[in-house]
């Protein structure tokens, strides 16, 4: 059997605003309640479970794969929310995107801190 990654927990200040923040930004279905858990389930049988946390969180880096049209319409939603997004990592290139391996990639800040990024092409193309 193969290695897949099945779930990973968030951290979270508020766990039903960023699971609803997730869901509505990646455009997934509703997050439903699993013990202390939301679950955000994507679409290749991985689930990010958002746990309440307390205020001192450390930030993390979540990356999604997307197709080009998931691609327009996650940006389009960052846009239509007047988040502040970037083309690199260190938030050095405001209002941007990178090509890079021959796709499309951005990052964007979950309301925890949480550097979250979107890609069209695996890194290494």
């Amino acid at each position: 059997m193969s290695v897949h990654l099945n779930h990973t927990i968030m951290p979270a200040r508020d766990r039903d605003a960023t699971a609803a923040f997730l869901v509505e930004i990646l455009g997934l279905e509703q997050a439903p309640e699993f013990g202390p858990f939301r679950v955000v389930s994507l679409g290749n049988d991985v689930s990010i479970d958002v746990v309440q946390a307390g205020d001192d969180l450390p930030s993390q880096h979540y990356a999604f794969l997307v197709g080009e049209e998931e691609f327009d319409q996650i940006w389009g939603r960052i846009k239509e929310r007047g988040l502040t997004y970037w083309a690199d990592p260190f938030h050095q290139r405001s209002g941007q995107i990178n090509t890079n391996d021959g796709g499309r990639g951005l990052y964007w800040s979950d309301p925890n801190g949480h550097n979250l990024e979107i890609i069209t092409v695996p890194y290494g193309g």
